[in-house]
């Protein structure tokens, strides 16, 4: 049986250049510029200096805050500077950069020894720094830490994949089939979980094949078929589509029993624990009409964007619109030194012809903003209220729930920047919010 949604909206899925192209290992950059802030949390404090030498896998950024996620060289190398660098939503961040010496000489690392035990797991998942690689970059060790009173009943694995072009989570699934469920078991064990669930678009039916497979026979681990529509990958609605269970506003999935996560990070739980893996590359995507040769790749963490469309026979036509990530979720990039964080699941490329620029006009009440919401908003009137600065009116009407899908702008005709709207109310909120708490 297939799960169909009553919201969201069906996307072109543009995934055909790349779904069935195996992942490859990209070049290594002669310099790479690995971030301290690449996930939610605290920002890490840098453990090395100018002038350090540094092996692949050591902790290079780390800080004592319980909701952060250390770094660690993806390359091996010297450190040629600590300062300001381009981070990919805009602006500088503070980062390690690192001469390549091409030796790739890594540190000793090893899996948990002994019967494994959540703290263990816990401590092995943090140490290795793993973040959520869909793209939100939470850290993994405090999914793995519901508080207490909170019981988990059930865990979700995301194989949805549901943005357009995106294609790194399908080949993952697909040559990594056995850690995904290693990866599953051990995080059902950790949270105590009775049941695991591996939810899957039918869009690709080579991995729900495969992993159906594997799973045959077992009674507390299902494979659940859903609807290729968007945003089926969203976490509460990912949740509500397997369990038929609502997140409430302003809720998290724990409130309902339910953990989620990506799986490209379930994958690279398994090697965290089994290998003592730290996290210094990903797979991710370089696809779109803007690039000659598209690819899934095995990249190292801190690589700039412009030597992986090197890497892929360079631009097809004049460039228009370089977005890391997808491009419904994305951030359009002002400069190809931009490095890859953890985050980071694709690089999608537009040439210029097919980049649409022109003034948006004003909101004339079509409603379709309204239809397509997966989070039963009403994006015209929040839009109308954040034009105006009227933010405590936008939070009357639960601004703070929306998931940045990226739809209500999507299907609007007069290309209002609505979830611009949605994005600087939420920020004016969570500052208020900061400084009176």
């Amino acid at each position: 049986m297939v799960k169909i949604p009553r919201w969201g909206t069906y996307l072109p899925e543009t995934k055909e250049k790349t779904s069935g192209k195996l992942i490859e290992d990209a070049s290594l950059s002669s310099e790479v510029v690995i971030s301290l802030c690449q996930h939610i949390g605290a920002p890490c404090n840098p453990l090395v200096e100018k002038g350090d030498r540094v092996l692949v896998g050591q902790k290079i950024g780390d800080t004592e805050a319980f909701c952060s996620a250390p770094v660690h060289a993806s390359v091996s190398g010297e450190v040629i500077a600590v300062e300001p660098r381009p981070h990919f939503t805009g602006g500088c961040l503070l980062s390690v950069v690192i001469a390549a010496d091409g030796k790739q000489e890594n540190v000793e690392f090893a899996g948990v020894s002994g019967k494994l035990t959540p703290q263990k797991v816990r401590c092995a998942v943090r140490e290795a720094g793993l973040v959520g690689l869909g793209g939100a970059a939470f850290p993994t060790h405090v999914k793995l830490c519901p508080p207490e009173g909170k019981s988990i009943d059930s865990v979700i694995i995301n194989g949805c994949e549901c943005e357009p072009f995106i294609t790194c989570d399908h080949r993952n699934m697909l040559e990594k089939a056995d850690l995904l469920l290693d990866g599953l078991r051990i995080i059902m064990a950790t949270v105590e979980a009775e049941k695991g669930y591996i939810g899957i678009e039918m869009n690709k039916l080579d991995v729900i094949r495969k992993v159906e497979e594997l799973v045959a026979g077992e009674e507390n681990i299902k494979v659940v078929r859903l609807d290729t529509k968007y945003p089926h990958g969203a976490e509460k609605q990912l949740i509500k589509a397997v369990l038929e269970r609502e997140v409430p506003s302003g809720g998290l999935p724990m409130d309902v029993g339910a953990l989620v996560h990506n799986a490209g990070t379930t994958i690279a739980i398994s090697e965290a624990v089994r290998e003592g893996k730290p996290l210094t590359e990903r797979v991710l995507t370089v696809t779109g009409p803007g690039v000659k040769n598209p690819k899934n790749l095995r990249v190292k963490i801190g690589t700039p964007i412009g030597h992986l469309i090197e890497g892929c026979g360079g631009f097809e036509g004049e460039p228009g619109k370089v977005i890391m990530g997808g491009p419904m979720t994305g951030f359009a990039q002002f400069s190809l030194d931009v490095p890859v964080v953890k985050g980071t699941s694709g690089v999608v490329l537009f040439p210029r012809d097919q980049v649409e620029i022109t003034p948006h006009g004003p909101c004339f009440r079509c409603g379709r903003c309204i239809r397509a919401c997966p989070v039963f908003l009403v994006p015209n009137f929040i839009g109308l209220y954040v034009e105006r600065d009227m933010i405590d009116k936008a939070e009357v009407y639960s601004v703070m729930d929306c998931i940045e899908c990226g739809l209500c702008a999507y299907v609007c005709p007069a290309r209002r920047p609505l979830v611009q709207y949605m994005k600087y109310a939420k920020g004016k909120i969570m500052a208020r919010r900061k400084k009176t708490s």
